[in-house]
C-alpha cells in the first residue's frame, strides 16, 4: 500500500468531521510530515464522494464535472505500422525496378545515341548553335536518339542566385529554352544533374518540371542522378548503359577516371557516361574473365566559354560538347565493331547512315 492510500480515511475524516476542503486538508498533512500532494488529496476526496453518491460541497475546489477522453487526430501504433510497411514495399519496388531498366529496342539493325553534354542552354557562353545542330540530327537521321547526362539550365540558387544579373536570359526565358530542348529531341534517356535538381531544394516550388516536360514530349527515360539500363534488340542482343551525371574519382593524369573506375570496380556495362566536370575523357576498358569491351565516356558542355574556369583558371578540355556511340547488335561483346565511339556528333551520325544503308 502506498502513501496516499494509507492516507486515505485520514483525509475523508478530516473532510467530514471539519468541513474543509483539499487545500486545508493539504496544509495540515503537510504540516504534519506526511507529504502527499494536494492533487492527491482532490482525487480521494473526489472518489469518495462519488461512491457515495453526495454531491459537491459549496465552496469546494472538486469539480462537478467530467470531461471524457477525446479521439486523437494522430495514427494508432498500429495504424503507423502498417503505413510504414507499405511505405517501404512501395520505396523497395520503385528502387528495385531502376536497378536495370529494360528498353525494348525496335529498330533491327544499328542505332546511335547522341550523348550530350551539360547544355547549361541559359549561359551566355553556351553554344547554342551546336545544341541546335545536334537536336536537328536526332531528328533528322533515322535509328539516332538523343540521349543527356544532365544540367539543361544554370538554374542559379542560394548564395549563387546573385549570378542571373551575368546572364542575358531571364529564369522564365531559361525554363523556355529547356522546355526546347526537352520537347525538340527524340530522347533515349535524359539524366537531372544537380543544376536541375536545385529546382526540388527547399527554397523552391515542389515537383519536378523536367519530368512533365518529358511526359509532353517525345518520350524516353527520365531519371534524376543517374540510371542503369540495358537494350534489348530484337535479335536478342542486349547491351547495358550506365549514365550518370558524374561518376566518383578524379586524376590529373586521365579526365575518363571517375567513369573508368565503374567500370573497373565492377560496373561491367557496355557503355558507361557521365558530365558535370565540363572536360572530355575516353577510355576503353576490356574485362580478361568475360572478354566485355567497356566504353568509359565523360561528355563535355556545351557551355563552350566557361567564366567560372576562367576565374581558377582551369584548362580547356572541351574536346567536343556531345559524343555518338554507334551500336551494331550483330557483333558480340568482345568485338571492337560493336560499338564505335564518335567525339563528332555528324560524322558519327554519318557513319550511322553509312552502317544502315549497308543492310
Amino acid at each position: 500500500m502506498n502513501l496516499s492510500d494509507s492516507l486515505g480515511p485520514d483525509i475523508i475524516k478530516l473532510a467530514e468531521e471539519k468541513g474543509i476542503g483539499s487545500v486545508s486538508i493539504h496544509k495540515i498533512l503537510k504540516q504534519s510530515g506526511r507529504d502527499v500532494s494536494r492533487t492527491t488529496v482532490t482525487r480521494i476526496l473526489r472518489d469518495h464522494r462519488n461512491k457515495l453518491g453526495k454531491p459537491r460541497p459549496k465552496g469546494s475546489n472538486i469539480p462537478d464535472f467530467d470531461i471524457g477522453s477525446l479521439p486523437s487526430s494522430g495514427a494508432t501504433l498500429d495504424e503507423i505500422l502498417l503505413n510504414r510497411k507499405k511505405e517501404s514495399k512501395r520505396v523497395a519496388h520503385a528502387k528495385e525496378s531502376r536497378r536495370l531498366i529494360p528498353i525494348e529496342v525496335k529498330a533491327d539493325g544499328p542505332i546511335g545515341i547522341l550523348h550530350m553534354g551539360d547544355p547549361h542552354v541559359d549561359d551566355p557562353g553556351a553554344d547554342i548553335f551546336a545544341i541546335e545542330r545536334d537536336i536537328d540530327l536526332c531528328n533528322s537521321v533515322d535509328g539516332l536518339f538523343a540521349a543527356n547526362v544532365g544540367d539543361l539550365q544554370n538554374n542559379w540558387i542560394g548564395r549563387l542566385a546573385p549570378l542571373w544579373k551575368k546572364q542575358g536570359a531571364t529564369a522564365e526565358e531559361a525554363w523556355l529554352l529547356v522546355e526546347w530542348v526537352v520537347k525538340s529531341n527524340k530522347w533515349l534517356y535524359l539524366i537531372g544533374g544537380n543544376h536541375d535538381e536545385w529546382t526540388n531544394a527547399p527554397s523552391k516550388s515542389k515537383g519536378d518540371p523536367i519530368k512533365w516536360m518529358m511526359d509532353q514530349g517525345k518520350g524516353g527515360l527520365y531519371e534524376p542522378h543517374g540510371a542503369r539500363m540495358v537494350l534489348n534488340f530484337p535479335n536478342e542482343r542486349k547491351i547495358r548503359i550506365n549514365a550518370r551525371h558524374d561518376f566518383r574519382g578524379h586524376s590529373m593524369w586521365n579526365p575518363a577516371h571517375g567513369v573508368a573506375k565503374a567500370a573497373q570496380m565492377g560496373w561491367r556495362d557496355h557503355i558507361l557516361t557521365c558530365g558535370h566536370l565540363h572536360i572530355s575523357g575516353y577510355q576503353m576498358l576490356k574485362d580478361p574473365a568475360s572478354g566485355l569491351i567497356s566504353h568509359a565516356v565523360r561528355v563535355a558542355s556545351y557551355k563552350k566559354y566557361d567564366e567560372y574556369a576562367h576565374t581558377l583558371g582551369l584548362p580547356d578540355q572541351n574536346v567536343s560538347p556531345s559524343v555518338v556511340t554507334i551500336i551494331d547488335p550483330q557483333f558480340s561483346d568482345d568485338d571492337p565493331r560493336l560499338i564505335t565511339v564518335f567525339h563528332s556528333s555528324e560524322e558519327g551520325a554519318e557513319f550511322l547512315k553509312w552502317k544502315t544503308s549497308k543492310k
